[in-house]
Order: structure tokens, then C-alpha cells, then sequence
């Protein structure tokens, strides 16, 4: 009972990271603006114009893998909304080489997330990280309890 209970309220924390109230705008460019920083040099200026990949909630393998396939001629600024994942599998699929990933949060519980990022794109995360009883891509930063997260290059050709 007390392992039920302990997954239902990571359950709910991982809920309250997703759905965090009305400031959800003003996070989301707290969230850029740190992404942007941790790159340094990037192609955006002071104000950058974004797109959004919706979120994800994945428990007990039911849910939607989200993707952004899209292929760009310039550089595309993307924000990856919060995943959730318990006791089941996650693909976040961030495919295009003109690609900015900025990913606000992941928190995955007894299951595996696996990034599929392509080669040429950049990835950042907005929050720090922390892993429990599992194992995390030493540059992903998400909230791992008793699972995997890992980060997979794809069209390095």
C-alpha cells in the first residue's frame, strides 16, 4: 500500500509541474529565456518568436509520443512542453537539424523517456534535474525516480 501511494503522489507531483496554474505564459518565457542562455550564442535575438510542442502525459503506456518532424530553412526556436511519464514508455521525437529544443520539464516515474534528437539540433533544459534509483543522460535534466531517461542522436549520416 505504501508503494502505491508513494507512486500516486509522484503522480500528482508530476501533474502540479504540468498544469502549474495561470502563469504558465510568464514560465514558458522564463523557460526560453533560460534555454537562450544556456546556448550562448544563438540566431534569436532579445525577443525570439516560438513554437509549442504540446504536452505529454504517458501512464501505464497509454498516452501520445510527441513529434516535431517539421524540416526548416532556418533556425526554428521550439519550446517542448512539460512530459510526464509513469510506469511506461515515452518517445519525444525533436527531428528537425534547424531544430532549438527547449525542454521546460520531464519527470518520469518506474519507465523509460527516450529523446530522439537529431544530430545537427540543439538541445537545452529550463530546469535542473534530479535522478532516484535510475539513470539519466548526463546532459538531460529531468526528474528520473526508478526509470531511464536518455537522450539518442538520429541523422548523424
Amino acid at each position: 500500500m505504501a508503494k502505491t501511494t508513494r507512486l500516486f503522489n509522484l503522480l500528482v507531483l508530476g501533474m502540479g509541474l504540468l498544469f502549474s496554474g495561470s502563469t504558465l505564459s510568464a514560465e514558458s518565457e522564463d523557460s526560453i529565456t533560460t534555454c537562450l542562455n544556456s546556448w550562448g550564442q544563438h540566431p534569436f535575438g532579445p525577443n525570439p518568436n516560438y513554437k509549442t510542442l504540446s504536452t505529454s502525459v504517458n501512464v501505464f503506456g497509454i498516452g501520445d509520443d510527441p513529434s516535431d518532424s517539421e524540416v526548416t530553412d532556418s533556425p526554428s526556436l521550439v519550446m517542448v512542453n512539460p512530459g510526464v511519464n509513469v510506469m511506461g514508455g515515452t518517445t519525444i521525437e525533436l527531428l528537425n537539424p534547424n531544430g532549438w529544443y527547449c525542454l521546460r520539464s520531464n519527470v518520469n516515474v518506474m519507465g523509460g523517456m527516450t529523446i530522439r534528437l537529431h544530430c545537427k539540433a540543439h538541445l537545452a533544459s529550463a530546469t535542473e534535474g534530479t535522478t532516484v534509483m535510475g539513470s539519466s543522460s548526463s546532459n538531460q535534466k529531468s526528474v528520473t525516480v526508478m526509470g531511464s531517461t536518455q537522450v539518442e542522436k538520429t541523422g548523424c549520416e
